[in-house]
């Protein structure tokens, strides 16, 4: 899956503070997301991102889960990911900043 979500959005507002990647997660996409990001997670103290659509991640990616879990802390608040794509893990095991990923996950 590459591109947006059939509204033309690559991150779903599902309401409540949880959003779903609808996108792949590249260098490609991950400023789009970052600019969208910044103004919907704006009003909520706590927030959850759902990955299970995510089907190509990279590094970029990875950058992206990092600095959303630096606005968390900068911000005081928190962040959680589900479904994590498997490639994606793999290169924060191998970078060794799956702790800082966990740690963004205080939910």
């Amino acid at each position: 899956m590459s591109g947006a979500n059939s509204e033309g959005s690559p991150l779903e507002d599902l309401g409540a503070g949880r959003f779903a990647l609808r996108c792949d997660l590249t260098f490609h996409s991950a400023t789009e997301i970052l600019s969208q990001s910044k103004q919907l997670f704006a009003d909520h103290s706590s927030v959850v991102v759902d990955m299970s659509a995510v089907e190509v991640a990279d590094s970029a990616g990875l950058a992206l889960l990092l600095e959303w879990v630096s606005w968390a802390r900068y911000y005081d608040r928190k962040i959680a990911y589900e479904n994590i794509p498997k490639q994606l893990a793999a290169i924060a095991e191998i970078s060794e900043v799956t702790a800082i990923l966990d740690a963004g996950s205080t939910i």
